[in-house]
């Protein structure tokens, strides 16, 4: 078929009626070719990205049990996925601007189809690293790759709408990561399912090769020289407000669903493996609705005013109490916590809207590169570090005390607030809802303590 872009797609797009009538149907009637010809595989790639990385919380078992890994084995081999991940963002811009999504992206997953199909059949700890760091490699452009995709075919007033739709459809891949993997494991076995996800994936590549049509030319006048726009990011204090807050929550996030909350709720919580993944399901169902909650929610709080860095902060707070309940073990909300830390997952929605507010267009692609960098590194240094951390403690039947994934969760929650001080240093907003909820805290507990005088006079 020719790769020619699709103008009657720009002819509709000037015919869609104005925002208090765009339903779901005159939408996909106006946009169903690049639905079907872009935004499909692309997401389809991005849920293969999603599943690789959650899917070992679920396989952590078998794994351990198999080839005798521990907690430190588990947290390198597994974390090397981000780190392959991470060390290619920066020049993927720059290939994705030269050879456009289609061709990157298909050759990207046909490594990572080669990764899946090495780590099925790996019986050595080597091999097994090697394998996933080729998974990560391989699935590193899957987002970038589907948002330029989508400001390539797509016009600019249904970006937002879009990227909501793609990212929800690609957090698919962590639902199928729980419970659908999970029955298929007593059948087919771990190495099984990294067999057939290889095979998958290499259709997934194909299908983006040769269906996806090639991206509209390029828009003039956009600087070549992609260190100018690399200086002019990592040299803005904005850039820097952002991204360690934006990393501390996401980075722990994906460092914990990827592997760690499978082991902490059989170890710590003493779960039996259907609640257990019976919680990864949840995490992931929660992840999915968050990224296209986040997007519609955030867009309409900034219309009425509120600024989407402040609900960033308010969105990281929460994170913090939820995980300070895992900590001080208040099962009773037990989904409720783990569902509000995979949600925080989909922050990214959050981080790149504000990153679109600093910098135009042009470079815009690159800055989401230059922050994605932070999240997947943060990912790679936090999930080794938690199993550094939880290694300290010696394990008994293969099962690690509740304190040593306690004290590493604790360190994180250290790392995030110290990143929440330095965020809301430069925001007013965020640092006056702060203080209100303090004061609001303190004159309910004096009002408590003044409620009960005699409590510590008894006796």
């Amino acid at each position: 078929m020719s790769r020619s872009p699709n103008t009657s797609v720009a002819t509709e797009c000037s015919k869609v009626p104005s925002l208090g009538r765009r339903l779901a149907s005159p939408i996909i009637r106006a946009y169903w070719r690049p639905i079907l010809l872009v935004l499909l595989p692309f997401a389809a790639g991005y849920f293969l990205s999603y599943f690789f990385r959650t899917i070992n919380a679920v396989i952590a078992g078998q794994l351990t049990a198999e080839l005798g890994l521990d907690a430190s084995h588990l947290g390198l081999m597994t974390s090397v996925y981000f780190l392959t991940f991470a060390a290619i963002q920066l020049p993927l811009g720059v290939l994705l601007d030269r050879f456009g999504p289609r061709r990157v992206q298909s050759g990207l997953l046909i490594v990572a189809a080669v990764g899946a199909a090495l780590f099925a059949r790996s019986n050595q700890f080597a091999a097994l690293v090697l394998g996933r760091a080729l998974i990560g490699f391989g699935v590193a452009g899957a987002l970038i790759a589907g948002l330029k995709a989508i400001v390539s075919w797509f016009p600019k007033e249904r970006i937002l709408l879009f990227n909501g739709c793609f990212i929800m459809l690609g957090t698919l891949g962590a639902i199928c990561a729980t419970s659908p993997a999970a029955w298929l494991l007593p059948y087919i076995g771990w190495r099984g399912l990294l067999d057939v996800m290889a095979g998958v994936t290499a259709a997934t590549a194909l299908i983006i090769f040769f269906v996806v049509p090639d991206a509209p030319p390029p828009v003039p006048n956009v600087p070549s020289n992609s260190s100018v726009g690399l200086r002019a990011i990592f040299g803005d204090r904005r850039f820097w407000r952002l991204a360690p807050l934006s990393t501390m929550c996401i980075s722990t996030v994906w460092a914990v669903q990827g592997l760690w909350v499978g082991p902490w709720l059989a170890d710590v919580d003493e779960l039996p493996r259907a609640s257990v993944v019976l919680h990864l399901f949840v995490m992931a169902v929660t992840l999915s609705a968050a990224a296209l909650l986040l997007g519609i929610g955030a867009d309409r709080l900034r219309t009425r005013g509120i600024p989407t860095q402040t609900i960033l902060g308010c969105a990281a707070l929460l994170f913090v109490a939820a995980e300070s309940l895992l900590i001080l073990d208040v099962r009773s909300v037990s989904y409720a916590s783990w569902a509000v830390v995979a949600g925080m997952g989909a922050g990214t929605v959050l981080s790149y809207s504000i990153l679109a507010q600093y910098f135009p267009k042009e470079i815009a692609g690159r800055a989401n590169a230059a922050l994605n960098v932070f999240h997947i590194g943060g990912a790679f240094v936090l999930q080794e570090v938690i199993g550094w951390i939880i290694n300290r403690w010696p394990a008994h039947d293969g099962h690690y005390p509740a304190i040593a994934y306690k004290t590493a969760l604790g360190l994180m929650i250290v790392l995030q607030i110290v990143a929440i001080i330095w965020f809301a240093h430069f925001d007013q907003k965020l640092r006056t809802f702060v203080a209100k909820g303090i004061r609001r805290w303190v004159a309910n507990h004096r009002t408590i303590a003044v409620g009960r005088p005699t409590l510590l006079g008894e006796g």
